[in-house]
């Protein structure tokens, strides 16, 4: 596997996001060469970082400091309740006012336009702006508009892009599947309401999805909520945990 150009594919998930910086790290450590990425919602955060290349320590630390206020700000939009803006301003402030084709790996990054209902693969054009777009989940962050397309997150449509990935050339995919292995608690608030009906919504289509991928992570977040930004370090460890455990049983030639 290690001879044909390697793909990787982040999935949406939103806070459980940061088990994708543990995955990372497994793949520093085992040497993976990735040739590839896409990202959909908070797969695409984290693989932006990494495409444009941040080690997961450099990712770690911008991530684990972070408060859900420090990514949001309330939106007087009638299409959504607060903004996504900050999201941007961090990629601008890490990576730059960068454009996706400038990545070191090649980068696609999922959206969907939310007035055709079609698939939008982002791979040119501001780098922050298609980050804002591939997170914007529906109802709670107002749209983005893209060369006149009005779009939303991507997990719509492809919440583990495996598929996208291989358009850019990949021949193995590695996909990491955040809503496996995720079960949930009586909301708390509105934000639990809509993250638990978006996230329900998807679950049927990853199953179909993540069967195309050749190497499949799918840690076991189950008690982990979805929108408490306190427990950063425990999911990454998580992350790493079922990263390392899949990858001594496919990357130990």
């Amino acid at each position: 596997m290690k001879k044909k150009k390697l793909g990787l594919a982040l999935g949406g998930g939103a806070v459980l996001g940061a088990a994708h910086i543990g995955v990372l790290r497994a793949i520093e450590e085992f040497d993976i060469p990735i040739s590839y990425l896409s990202g959909t919602s908070i797969g695409a955060f984290v693989g932006s970082f990494s495409a444009f290349g941040n080690s997961w320590k450099e990712i770690k630390e911008i991530a684990s400091g972070l408060q859900w206020l420090d990514i949001t700000e309330i939106s007087l939009s009638r299409f959504g309740l607060i903004s996504n803006e900050r999201l941007g301003e961090l990629i601008r402030k890490h990576i730059g006012e960068k454009q996706i084709e400038d990545a070191d790996i090649p980068l696609a990054l999922v959206a969907t336009d939310i007035t055709t209902g079609e698939k939008v693969v982002l791979k040119k054009g501001s780098l922050a702006d298609a980050v804002m777009a591939s997170t914007a989940i529906p109802g709670i962050f107002q749209p983005v508009e893209i060369d006149g397309r009005l779009l939303v997150d991507g997990g719509v449509l492809e919440n583990v892009p495996i598929h996208t990935v291989k358009t850019l050339g990949a021949r193995r995919v590695i996909g990491v599947d955040l809503n496996a292995s995720h079960t949930y608690d009586k909301p708390d608030n509105i934000l639990d309401v809509i993250l638990n009906s978006f996230h329900y919504m998807m679950q049927a289509a990853d199953r179909i999805q993540t069967e195309e991928a050749d190497v499949l992570i799918t840690p076991d977040l189950s008690s982990f909520n979805r929108s408490d930004m306190g427990q950063m370090d425990e999911l990454m460890e998580k992350g790493y945990q079922a990263a390392n455990k899949t990858f001594k049983k496919n990357f130990n030639d």
